[in-house]
């Protein structure tokens, strides 16, 4: 691997790891709302994935505007939160607690991806890419709000029917 000399080649190489973590989640999200028994946690899952298709376009975008390919990078770090998901997705649970385990899951994904794009917006602001500042706010606002309305679905419902269960 080349080092990286500047904040803009470390930009790059955000933009390329969060591309990676997209393509890696636009390929989990089915099967977590698949396994999702609660109809509004499935249908969470769905929204957020044609959510995550628009953010993996914007990322396009951002690259091609700073003419870089966003590469095969392999981010690791989404590879082993979706393999902790897909671990979730073959526990022996019940469906309550199951979709409580989904919801954990995607929050921890959420919380990497919130920070990723904080990063990756800081960046951009201080090297002076005010589109791809524009974009990867406009994405990093949008995983905010789906962390925050996977929490509101676990406190309102999903929480509570798992406490149930024996």
């Amino acid at each position: 691997m080349a080092k990286l000399k500047n904040l803009e080649e470390l930009f790059h190489h955000e933009l390329k790891d969060l591309y990676s973590a997209e393509k890696q989640l636009i390929e989990a999200l089915p099967k977590m709302a698949k396994k999702a028994a609660d109809p509004k946690l499935r249908e969470a899952f769905e929204s957020h994935l044609e959510e995550t298709k628009v953010q993996k376009e914007r990322l396009e975008q951002v690259c091609e505007k700073l003419g870089i390919s966003p590469g095969r990078m392999k981010c690791k770090a989404m590879e082993g939160l979706i393999a902790e998901g897909e671990e979730m997705i073959d526990e022996n649970a019940s469906p309550e607690t199951k979709d409580a385990g989904l919801i954990a899951c995607a929050q921890r994904i959420e919380h990497y991806e919130i920070s990723g794009y904080g990063t990756a917006a800081q960046f951009a602001e201080s090297l002076g890419h005010s589109d791809a500042h524009k974009l990867l706010s406009e994405t990093l606002k949008e995983e905010k709000d789906t962390d925050s309305k996977l929490n509101k679905l676990a406190k309102a419902s999903i929480n509570k029917k798992a406490m149930k269960e024996e």
